[in-house]
């Protein structure tokens, strides 16, 4: 499958500020299922962003303004091509051995809710069926509720809490399936989910775990399946604050608005 995607991120301040910094990870990475035919991440007056990569592999961009001004944009487009792997990760960059991603985070740090989820699925013996029903589990207890979390929200939190959305499931996830013996991962990038244009803020997360045999499988807790070629994969972490698309810094007071819009929608290549 073909897939285009344009993202489409400002600001405005309301008032001048001397100084502002963004790291972006918006640009997807081939590897097998996943090979992409076009791709550029652009500032707001049409011109490529330096761009180099950070210790995970991920392609990272920089966007700087250090005189006064009160906006600024990033664009972020390309074509992608897909094929379902049935959630399997092969032929990516890796920069770090697997064992590094069984590391607990701010974000993932289990409590003993999350380790008691965990050893609900130790007693199955394969191990993808045990973490499709880590997964289930995790679906079951979370319903899924925008606007109940934050991005600072932790997994132990969103757990107790009883809702949140795929940043959260993914966080639960992750410190469960450590829990448990698993490298595990968190995975930024697109969702494609009908045949219409999406628009919004339409990023989805999901996770990927290392199981002996298959390497890294994903794992989208928040639809309880694991991707498929509607899935375009960008960046990866240990949790969200490694793996998110913008994160940025500025100096000065005033209100800051953040405006995203996403346009995913299959591309179908013309024939000659």
């Amino acid at each position: 499958m073909r897939i285009r995607i344009k993202h489409s991120t400002s600001y405005k301040y309301d008032i001048h500020v001397p100084y502002t910094a963004q790291l972006i990870r918006l640009h997807p990475r081939s590897h097998q299922g996943q090979q992409v035919l076009s791709w550029r991440v652009l500032s707001e007056n049409g011109r490529p962003l330096p761009s180099t990569f950070d210790g995970y592999g991920n392609v990272l961009h920089m966007l700087t303004r250090d005189q006064m001004h009160d906006a600024a944009s990033i664009i972020a487009e390309g074509e992608v091509e897909t094929t379902d792997t049935s959630g399997i990760i092969k032929g990516a960059v890796e920069t770090l051995p697997p064992i590094y991603f069984l590391r607990q985070t701010a974000y993932t740090q289990p409590d003993a809710t999350i380790t008691a989820l965990a050893k609900e699925s130790a007693g199955v013996f394969d191990a993808i069926e045990r973490l499709h029903g880590l997964m289930l589990r995790i679906r079951w207890r979370v319903a899924y509720e925008p606007g109940v979390t934050t991005s600072s929200t932790t997994a132990a939190e969103a757990l107790a809490q009883g809702s949140g959305v795929c940043q959260d499931h993914t966080h639960i996830f992750l410190s469960a399936a450590r829990v448990l013996g698993y490298p595990a991962r968190y995975i930024s990038g697109y969702l494609r989910q009908n045949m219409q244009t999406q628009d919004g803020d339409a990023g989805h997360a999901w996770a990927e775990a290392m199981v002996e045999g298959l390497g890294w499988v994903g794992f989208d807790v928040a639809n309880g399946i694991c991707p498929s070629e509607n899935y375009v994969r960008v960046a990866t972490g240990l949790d969200f604050m490694e793996a998110a698309p913008i994160r940025g810094v500025r100096r000065g007071g005033g209100e800051e608005e953040m405006r995203v819009s996403v346009d995913i929608r299959q591309s179908h290549q013309v024939q000659q």
